[in-house]
This record gives C-alpha cells, structure tokens and sequence, in this order.
C-alpha cells in the first residue's frame, strides 16, 4: 500500500508517517523541510519517498506526484494533512498571510484530491484523508481565517464522500480537536488564560489521532473525530457556540 501524507515532517503528520511505517505500507513523505523528512525516514526499514515541497506555492502542488508514483506504485492513500493556522484578531491578521493559509489549509488539498482522485476513480480504487479540524464544526474566536479554511475544507470532504463513492473512491474527514503538537502549543499560548478551556478543550496524542485515521481508512468509516469529548460539538453545535461565545478567552494583543 502506497500512501502520501502531506506536511509529514511535524505534529499530525509525523505521528501518521510513524503510524503507517509500524503497518509496513510504503510512504511518501510531503514537507518544506527534507532534513526533518530525511530523519523520519530512517526510523524505518520501509520504502519511503521524500518530497520537499512548499504547498503554500500552487506550482508545487501537484507537481511531486507522478515522481512518487513511479517511485512507488500509485497512491492508495492520500492523506492531506499539511496546514498552517493563524490565532490573531481579524482586524490585526494582514491579508496576505490570510491568503498563504487558504492556499495551503483548502486550495492545495482540494487541488491535490482532485489531481489523484481522477488517478484513483480510474482505477476504481483508493482513499482522500482530509485533515479539517473541529474548527470547522466549532469556529473559534481569534481564528477567523482559520476557520474558514477548515470549515470549507470539511464541507468539500463530506460531500466527495457520496459523489466519489460509485467511483470506487473513499472519502475520510477528519476533525482534530486540540492535540498535543507544536502548532497546538504556539496557538494555546495566543490566548489569555482559562480553566475553562482545559476542562473543555482537553488535548488529545497525535499517535492516538493517527492509529484512529489509519483505522477508518482500513475500515471505510466516514470520519474521525478526536479527543471524543468534541463528537458533542457535531451533535450539539448551537450550546457549542454558546460555550465558546461564552468561554474562549481573547487574544492577547501584539
């Protein structure tokens, strides 16, 4: 089995390669920094694929994947994964570092699932991994962009589920809440203290997040959505946005 994860180098991504890497499936490797990908690569003694690719540019893309392919046989499994987040008041956030992150958290993912799903409807064979993020079912202040990215990336990723499946295309969203990874820790710390944002927002492992996606594209299931306590925020969404109206603290200037 051939899968490709982008933004492999760090955080989520790391945690999905080591996870695929213990199921013996053959890896390509999707980020900006090689040496990080060069260092993961060695943990195991399985064929990987290094891409050193900055998806923030629309030339890069694409343009790595007929190289992985030849180098490992068509994708079976493409996780898009890779994305950047911006914890800043709407107001202060400039617009240009606002367009890099829609290019990366939802123009290059819809891009890419287009570009290897018409490979994989060909064949009638192969799974889209989506990364959202609970902001999408929950936005979260302070995150405005972020969540527009997310939520739209999301929206693209459940409806490809029905309109890919008769063509032997299965289609996983997935919604992290909190989880413990670089990115996770630089966001948290943008805004002010809270109690209420550890007991509702706990953080979950980046390893367990990973076991559950390679679970649900084993077992076709339609999503993934962890720490589970959030499953609450796609079952309740309006005392979801209550609570965060209500709790979220503000954005500490700068």
């Amino acid at each position: 089995m051939h899968v490709a994860i982008t933004g492999a180098s760090s955080g989520i991504g790391e945690a999905l390669a080591r996870e695929y890497f213990s199921r013996r499936a053959q890896v390509t490797l999707v980020a900006r920094r090689k040496d990080l990908l060069e260092k993961l690569a060695k943990e195991t003694d399985t064929k990987t694929h290094l891409v050193q690719a900055d998806l923030s540019e629309p030339s890069q893309v694409t343009s790595w994947v007929d190289d992985a392919e030849r180098a490992l046989g068509p994708i079976d499994v493409l996780i898009n994964n890779a994305g950047v987040q911006i914890v800043r008041a709407f107001l202060d956030t400039p617009f240009e570092d606002a367009k890099r992150l829609m290019q990366i958290d939802l123009l290059a993912p819809l891009e890419l699932s287009q570009f290897v799903g018409k490979k994989m409807a060909a064949r009638r064979s192969g799974t889209l991994v989506d990364v959202a993020s609970m902001a999408a079912i929950a936005p979260t202040p302070g995150m405005s962009f972020y969540n527009a990215a997310k939520g739209g990336l999301a929206g693209a990723s459940e409806a490809l589920r029905a309109e890919l499946k008769d063509h032997g295309v299965h289609v996983v969203t997935v919604y992290p809440g909190p989880i413990k990874t670089p990115m996770e820790t630089a966001g948290r710390a943008v805004y002010g203290e809270s109690f209420a944002t550890k007991v509702f927002a706990p953080a979950g492992e980046a390893s367990v997040l990973a076991r559950l996606v390679a679970d649900a594209v084993e077992q076709k299931e339609p999503r993934v959505i962890y720490p589970f306590m959030n499953a609450l925020g796609r079952h309740f969404p309006a005392m979801t946005r209550v609570l965060l109206d209500a709790f979220t603290p503000k954005v500490k200037p700068g």
